[in-house]
């Protein structure tokens, strides 16, 4: 299960572009919380202490609570801008949820077992379709992951959501279809050869039109090198 993270913050008294510069030249980076039919609480956290939550991998799948003068606020980060040269963090959305609410989070998939899938032993590779899995689950529950296991399986298989164990509480936010996770395919190589090689015993012959080497080819080859140069 993802984990419980508290970011203390300050109200924000002035609002606007201006106002916002000046927070981020202090090294604060602007915040808003709402949601829960209650209004919008604009507000202002540490960058360093944002950056270090975020460094985890979790965050966007992470209880937040922001404490505002002492007062704790439990939500789910919604979005995070950066900025487009530093890829410094300038603004954060948080959603107030309940304790219990159901919520919608993209949880990262992690595959395990390599060693014992015999397509992948054979040269075969791993095609991730979807490397996130978009659950409904409970607000306290949120798992950090989602470990997939890759035993047994062939070139040409393929693993479904609906083989796919969920942690309790947790369901597919995407229930009209049994949806790809990942595929073992074929490498690139082995296809090729497959394609190209001719069956045993069979002799390769040429298209129409094609001339044997040595029969005109110098020839051809010439009057290409006339026509580049």
């Amino acid at each position: 299960m993802s984990d419980q993270l508290t970011l203390p913050a300050e109200a924000r008294e002035r609002a606007g572009k201006g106002a916002s510069r000046a927070l981020r030249r202090e090294g604060r980076v602007p915040a808003v919380i709402y949601g829960e039919k209650k209004g919008p609480l604009s507000v202002h956290v540490e960058e360093k202490l944002l950056i270090k939550m975020m460094s985890n991998g979790h965050f966007m799948n992470s209880v937040v609570m922001v404490e505002v003068g002492g007062k704790p606020n439990r939500t789910l980060p919604k979005d995070v801008q950066f900025h487009p040269v530093t890829s410094r963090p300038i603004h954060v959305d948080f959603v107030r949820i309940g304790e219990h609410a159901q919520v919608n989070v993209n949880v990262p998939v992690r595959f395990v077992d390599e060693e014992a899938s015999p397509g992948l032993k054979r040269g075969g590779v791993l095609n991730v379709v979807r490397h996130e899995l978009e659950l409904v689950c409970d607000a306290a529950k949120i798992p950090g992951e989602i470990i997939v296991s890759l035993e047994g399986l062939e070139i040409g298989d393929a693993i479904h959501i609906s083989s796919v164990t969920l942690p309790e509480g947790s369901r597919s936010a995407i229930d009209d279809r049994d949806f790809t996770v990942a595929t073992v395919v074929a490498p690139s190589a082995m296809k090729a050869e497959d394609e190209e090689a001719p069956a045993a015993g069979e002799v390769p012959t040429l298209e129409e039109g094609e001339e044997a080497e040595g029969e005109g080819g110098a020839e051809g080859e010439g009057k290409g090198d006339s026509d580049e140069g």
